[in-house]
């Protein structure tokens, strides 16, 4: 390189495959002067199946009998919606990068329904990050207006999970 900095191609490949290992999207090493970024873009996720498979370890509840779903799939928004939805003073965004879960644990009912009443501080719902459960708390006190993800649903940090109005 005509920089003078140099790299190890297989320092790269490590960081690239620790980037598969653990479904990361980016890492950046610095050093001195040094910057090494390596940053990958992932799929779309598919449409979550009606009956998601909750992470080995925790504890697994008798399996509740079938029942319709209590909130309809999130519809696609048109553009308009998510820049609202991104300035609602209700939202309620992903925290960091991880897979969401409405309730406790399987079989049980979610924290929040469509139209509960919240207070700051409540449980909204989980998101799993590197095999630990986050709790994702109301901002505020309110209705819950719209939950836009399911159970089992990948999020990315900022992403709109649920509007408290």
């Amino acid at each position: 390189m005509s920089n003078g900095i140099q790299f190890d191609p297989e320092a790269i490949r490590a960081l690239a495959q620790i980037l598969k290992d653990t479904d990361l999207t980016e890492i950046e090493l610095v050093e001195k002067d040094s910057r090494i970024r390596v940053a990958r873009t992932l799929p779309p996720a598919p449409a979550p199946a009606m009956q998601m498979a909750w992470p080995a370890g925790l504890p697994q509840a008798a399996p509740a009998p079938a029942a319709p779903a209590a909130v309809p799939a999130p519809a696609a928004a048109p553009a308009e919606e998510s820049i609202d939805l991104a300035k609602h003073p209700g939202l309620v965004a992903s925290p960091m990068v991880g897979v969401a879960y409405l309730s406790p644990e399987p079989g049980q009912p979610p924290f929040v329904a469509l139209g509960s009443r919240v207070t700051q501080g409540q449980t909204l719902l989980l998101v799993e990050a590197m095999k630990t459960f986050n709790q994702i708390k109301a901002p505020r006190s309110g209705t819950v207006t719209r939950i836009l993800i399911e159970t089992g649903t990948p999020v990315e940090y900022g992403e709109p999970l649920m509007i408290v109005e």
